[in-house]
């Protein structure tokens, strides 16, 4: 039985089909909450956009003026023994109408709830219908705001079109992209699993292969850093060679191209794989003008000197990615973002491949800092990984690839990436340009929502678009896998480096060395 919270009242403004407004009798009302009320179309669902207090005595001049004299005369409280003005007082809630809900349909609100008709806390077994929740099969994110019920979100709904996950540093970005993680691997196989790949920037993602640590993901888990990552020369492509090295001329191409292909077919015949250093002698030997030569191999040299090309792939994306296994690419040991770029690039174009073709399970790609890898404006050769990442946020959910886009400056994030995603995860963000962007890119966010997101605590975010039926805020768990050991405060950092900082020296080991 759901109990009352009060009465809708007359305004200018409404009732009407878009919002209303109510008396508080029950002073438990927050903002956020969802509350419904009885209309002509069924049970109006509505949301708790803001909430007033008034006192009828506090508003005229003269009787604020009589309180201070009676208070500084009669002392703290007095004023109110001799006169009630407390009683005067009165709370109103404003609404926004959602939607009304007739035998089991989720439809518009045709007709206004009327004056004088009773507001009352949600069904919550109704709430959960609603907004759409999948009580059976739901990745469990956290709990619904102001309403305390787990908020199960239908796999497919939040991912299968991509996600994006925003919010500046410290919101609680890494902790919602832990959480869809662990949902994902630990899902049993009647209920569909996926195979996830991250692009770990900072390192945050290595300790899920932790079996010690995390024993319930240790096993599912392969993580791959700058001491094993490698990319196999031979299977890159001369198009994917044209973005690795944007300088190169056309005719520099076709030179290459001519050379590779030549390479290529002696493999063909039983030679081994070639390398790089193997490529640099072909193009040594090759007859061609020395303005032509010069360049590429000074280019191939510095391929070369990234230390990232060999014989074979690691990881090998056709043996790692089995249902529900999770890959770390780990590249917080990496410090060239061009190394980063050709990385995310080859990786991310070589699982949109494979699964087109059939030969890996259905995959999400998370990618952290995103902006750093499909940069919406950024200087020639700064933006290799952006076509792969565009061409899977336009046509990835055709083959069963998924995004989940995660990033602290979301104007700077590509567009069309960007506005591909049809579900947000949402954390607090307080740059207006930022949040201009991402409403720009997505429909659900109007202005009261627009309003709440720059006042979220850490670790509240609104899940909007696909995933859910109406924008939600919910409160996402906290990750059950251990975080890595890697310092994270400053306090943090501090203590690391003295602890592992030599001994400094004494003034007697100063003069000696003198």
């Amino acid at each position: 039985m759901t109990s009352e919270l009060g009465t809708v009242i007359s305004s200018p403004e409404g009732p009407s089909t878009r919002n209303f407004a109510f008396v508080l009798t029950d002073t438990r009302v927050r903002r956020g909450q969802f509350v419904q009320v009885e209309g002509d179309d069924g049970a109006v669902v509505a949301i708790v956009n803001e909430l007033f207090r008034g006192n009828r005595y506090f508003e005229r001049a003269e009787s604020i003026s009589e309180y201070e004299k009676n208070s500084g005369a009669k002392g703290a409280g007095g004023f109110f023994t001799s006169f009630p003005a407390a009683e005067w007082e009165y709370a109103v809630a404003n609404c926004k109408v959602l939607g009304a809900w007739k035998e089991g349909k989720l439809g518009g609100s045709a007709f206004p709830p009327s004056p004088g008709a009773r507001v009352k806390e949600i069904d919550l077994e109704f709430l959960k219908q609603f907004l759409g929740f999948d009580e059976k099969n739901g990745l469990e994110m956290g709990e619904v705001l102001q309403h305390d019920i787990p908020a199960r979100i239908n796999l497919s709904r939040m991912l299968h079109k991509h996600l994006a996950l925003l919010g500046i540093s410290g919101s609680g970005k890494s902790n919602a992209a832990s959480v869809i993680v662990e949902e994902l691997v630990s899902r049993e196989r009647e209920r569909g699993r996926v195979a996830v790949v991250i692009f770990d920037v900072h390192g945050e993602y290595a300790s899920f292969a932790d079996r010690r640590r995390n024993p319930d993901y240790g096993d599912k888990t392969l993580v791959a850093n700058d001491k094993n990552l490698k990319i196999a020369f031979h299977k890159i492509k001369p198009r994917q060679l044209a973005e690795f090295l944007p300088d190169m001329s056309a005719t520099q191409l076709r030179e290459l191209t001519a050379i590779l292909s030549s390479m290529r077919k002696q493999m063909s015949e039983g030679q081994k794989a070639y390398d790089l250093k193997e490529t640099m002698e072909a193009i040594g030997r090759a007859a061609m003008k020395d303005n032509i030569k010069a360049p590429l191999l000074a280019w191939i040299s510095e391929l070369r000197s990234m230390r990232l090309f060999g014989r074979s792939d690691f990881p090998s994306i056709k043996e790692a990615l089995k249902p529900g296994s999770l890959t770390v690419i780990d590249m917080s040991g990496i410090n060239s973002q061009k190394r980063k770029q050709i990385i995310v690039s080859y990786f991310a174009n070589k699982i949109f491949r494979l699964r087109q073709d059939g030969k890996i399970p259905p995959t999400l790609i998370l990618v952290e800092e995103a902006h750093n890898f499909a940069r919406e404006k950024a200087p020639k050769g700064s933006s290799i990984a952006k076509g792969a990442i565009e061409t899977i946020a336009r046509e990835g959910r055709k083959f069963g690839v998924s995004l989940c886009l995660v990033s602290q400056r979301p104007v700077q994030l590509s567009t069309t990436a960007l506005s591909q995603c049809n579900s947000f995860l949402i954390f607090k963000i307080s740059n207006p340009y930022d949040l201009d962007h991402i409403q720009q890119s997505c429909e659900a966010i109007d202005a009261d929502v627009a309003g709440q997101i720059t006042s979220l605590k850490v670790g509240e975010g609104i899940l909007l678009g696909e995933a859910v039926n109406y924008p939600l805020f919910l409160r996402v768990r906290a990750r059950k896998s251990l975080k890595s050991n890697k310092a994270e405060t400053l306090e943090e950092l501090a203590k690391e480096f003295e602890e592992g900082a030599p001994p400094a020296l004494s003034e007697q080991d100063v003069e000696s060395f003198i």
